[in-house]
């Protein structure tokens, strides 16, 4: 019997298109939302206490609510969640507009909206990430995930600047702008078709919410993929030290430290559309290894340069080698679960890496205190790649992962 015949592109395939494009207006519209809030709150306040309040904002929804949203991901419609998330989102983004034009809004009242647009986005995430896999045939979905990765990336890079250039004609406008690129995303999702039924409800147990965490340290290939990205990231936050960088070492302007923030996304852009047209089809565990370590070597390059563009060269590198590792790393988290799983195992993927990129920036910012600069960096750096060592002889059967095609979930 011949062959199957192999399955189009994902863009080609419409389910995944309308996918694509939803995911690319969240996330654009979140990355609007960041520049919007951040300029708005310092111009109300005056106060980086408040500025720094953002981000805590963000974080408590996520450390409150992330288990449950796994669990919601695994018994009810994702589609429907995610439509319901990027729904709330645009509505929080209509109130921050509305009371931005009316002049009632002040900073507490962005902060309420800031929770909101969070807990909706702690279960979007994982929701989105257990979809996925449902949206295209699973020989489809190293390139899903690819060109997944390259939305996420251009919306970090073009994200602030078309927020910066909304601002101008005022935050009532640029709020606006937000909430009508959720809205579109909503209605994208809600026209994916998928060949299979909805999960059935379940009541909620204190064993079932908590059984993503059981799943991965009963999966050796997940659990190994899940802690390598906890701890590489951990380690590798020299991205939290670019203000010093631009202007103690490199000696930039503003303008410069925009484009050393940009280099890593654009690194990881180019990198996630080489992947999508051609996915790893071959050795895919020790590549991810090999990128790990790549990042690692790449980021203590970073640490010693005092070269301006051979720093540009460095941070393109590390978001390269990053985003090969991540799609690998997603790749295997999605195919080795079972599809009742995804949601709670993505939900503790997203918690982990949320928790690990929060404290990584923390762990950059000691280190940098107790040692210097540049010993922060490139200890990070060397960490990173003994990380990749370690991890690689902990669990070989992450290692010796081929086809990522093929990697699917144990029985």
């Amino acid at each position: 019997m011949p062959d199957a015949a192999p399955p189009p592109p994902p863009l080609r395939q419409p389910a995944f298109l309308r996918f694509w494009l939803a995911r690319s207006l969240s996330a654009g519209a979140f990355q609007i939302t960041a520049v919007v809030v951040g300029w708005q709150v310092f111009s109300l306040t005056d106060s980086t206490l408040e500025l720094g309040l953002i981000g805590l904002m963000q974080f408590i929804p996520m450390i409150v609510l992330t288990i449950p949203a796994g669990h919601v991901a695994d018994v009810y419609d994702r589609r429907g969640i995610v439509r319901v998330c990027q729904a709330v989102e645009a509505a929080a983004a209509a109130l921050l507009a509305f009371g931005s034009a009316g002049g009632w809004l002040g900073a507490h009242g962005i902060f309420a909206a800031v929770a909101l647009i969070g807990a909706a986005r702690t279960f979007e995430s994982p929701t989105t990430s257990a979809l996925l896999p449902g949206v295209v045939p699973a020989a489809s979905l190293p390139s899903a995930f690819a060109l997944s990765a390259s939305a996420l990336q251009t919306a970090t890079i073009i994200g602030p600047a078309i927020g910066g250039a909304l601002y101008i004609a005022g935050p009532a406008f640029a709020y606006a702008a937000v909430a009508a690129l959720w809205a579109g995303a909503s209605l994208l999702v809600g026209g994916i078709r998928l060949d299979h039924a909805p999960p059935k409800r379940e009541p909620p147990t204190l064993r079932s919410l908590l059984s993503g965490f059981t799943y991965i340290r009963d999966h050796s290939v997940v659990l190994g993929a899940i802690s390598l990205d906890l701890f590489a990231v951990l380690l590798g936050g020299a991205t939290a030290l670019l203000p010093v960088y631009a202007q103690d070492i490199l000696h930039t302007t503003p303008v410069g430290l925009g484009v050393l923030r940009a280099a890593p996304a654009v690194g990881a852009l180019l990198t996630s559309f080489v992947l999508a047209r051609r996915p790893l089809r071959s050795r895919a565990g020790a590549k991810m290894f090999l990128a790990v370590g790549l990042f690692g070597l790449a980021t203590v390059g970073f640490g010693l340069s005092t070269s301006f563009p051979l720093s540009l060269l460095a941070l393109a590198v590390m978001g390269a080698a990053d985003v090969l590792s991540m799609v690998v790393r997603s790749s295997l988290v999605q195919l080795q679960t079972p599809d009742n799983m995804r949601g709670r195992v993505s939900a503790v993927n997203s918690m982990f890496v949320g928790t690990s990129n929060q404290l990584g920036e923390f762990e950059s910012g000691l280190t940098a205190t107790l040692f210097g600069t540049v010993p922060a960096v490139v200890i990070g750096g060397v960490g990173t790649v003994l990380v990749a060592i370690l991890w690689s002889r902990l669990f070989p059967s992450l290692r010796e992962v081929d086809d990522l095609a093929k990697a699917g979930a144990p029985g």
